[in-house]
């Protein structure tokens, strides 16, 4: 299928057999890691190194010098594509992400355009590119992108938000207001996707990290429907290979099963459903990946080898399953603590492919 040396978390999204489950980590590339700390002081702050690409491609490879990982993710934020459509994004320290010019009026987000995300987000790509010329075909490298509504979330509430009075406000008041508003960053994510993708990224992931704070008719209408929207514009197939998507959704639970019918290839699950009921709501549509609580790392070596254990025999046996986290690991954690989980994966894992 490629020309890799280890194409097994490809071929997992595919549901296809392999000789053990693959493993990455959401924010492998990050603050928990020391390298990546020392970069990102020379970087001076995040954005400058999300805008230098060979610093990104330089804490993109930290984490896969250190673990035997099966996938490498790009290193930047989701929140480059509302900054390239004007709105200014800075971070302040404690505080994460603001915008300048957040959009909280129907007027302000009537006047949105799709920007031209191949000249204004042209770092990103060169990213990836240098990226991809890295690994020289070591393990693939995912793109990835925010989904509209959790994007949007941060557009017009300026920042994070804990209770998105604002944009709850826009879908009972505005609803129509907040469907263009879904349509403009869908369509400037699409066009932001198939570039990463002509750059070389071999494989997508959309983090909804806000769609499941809606009720589950807004849900489908404001985050659901946007993402299918995407969907429906990726280029799927680049080089006579296919590119796989993964839709991540925290907190999904239930809605599973309508994500499986988008025609994504993977769902990432959080720590709050389990592996074994996650897959009897999809059957055998799409892949999973997940499930292991963020905060087992904290814990000791047997507390995290059993966290492993059980978050495998959730799943059970058979193709279709990427061994990752329910969520980013966070900052405090001991990078050797992420050995011993990818350690464990890998002496645990073949006991469920035959």
């Amino acid at each position: 299928m490629t020309n890799l040396r280890n194409d097994l978390f490809l071929r997992a999204l595919m549901r296809q057999p392999v000789p053990r489950t693959p493993v990455w980590i959401m924010r492998q590339a990050g603050r928990y890691l020391p390298e990546y700390r020392e970069v990102r002081a020379e970087a001076g702050d995040f954005m400058s190194l999300c805008r230098n690409p060979e610093l990104a491609c330089e804490v993109t490879l930290q984490p896969l010098r250190r673990y035997k990982l099966d996938a490498a993710i790009l290193f930047s934020d989701i929140l480059t594509v509302p900054d390239a459509m004007g709105l200014g994004l800075y971070f302040e320290t404690g505080e994460g992400p603001k915008f300048k010019n957040p959009v909280r009026t129907a007027n302000a987000i009537r006047g949105l355009r799709v920007p031209d995300v191949r000249k204004d987000l042209a770092y990103v790509f060169e990213a990836v590119r240098t990226i991809r010329r890295e690994l020289n075909g070591d393990v693939p490298l995912i793109g990835f992108a925010g989904s509209p509504f959790t994007v949007g979330t941060y557009m017009v509430e300026g920042g994070s938000s804990r209770q998105f009075a604002t944009i709850k406000g826009l879908a009972r008041e505005a609803p129509d207001v907040l469907d263009h508003l879904m349509n403009i960053v869908a369509e400037t994510t699409i066009e932001y996707l198939n570039a990463q993708i002509d750059a070389g990224a071999q494989a997508i992931q959309i983090f909804d990290t806000w769609g499941a704070a809606l009720e589950p008719d807004d849900f489908r209408r404001f985050s659901l429907a946007s993402m299918q929207q995407i969907m429906e514009g990726l280029t799927r197939e680049k080089d006579g290979r296919k590119i796989p998507v993964i839709l991540f959704t925290k907190g999904a639970g239930p809605l599973l099963a309508d994500l499986a019918d988008t025609g994504c290839d993977a769902l990432g699950v959080d720590w709050t459903t389990d592996l074994k009921s996650a897959r009897e709501l999809v059957g055998d549509k799409v892949a999973l990946q997940g499930n292991l609580d963020p905060a087992t790392l904290r814990e000791g070596a047997e507390t995290i080898r059993q966290g492993v254990a059980d978050t495998l025999a959730s799943y059970g046996t058979g193709p279709g399953h990427i061994f990752n986290l329910g969520h980013g690991i966070t900052p405090d954690i001991d990078p050797d603590n992420l050995g011993i989980l990818v350690d464990a994966v890998h002496e645990l894992s073949p006991a469920y492919h035959s």
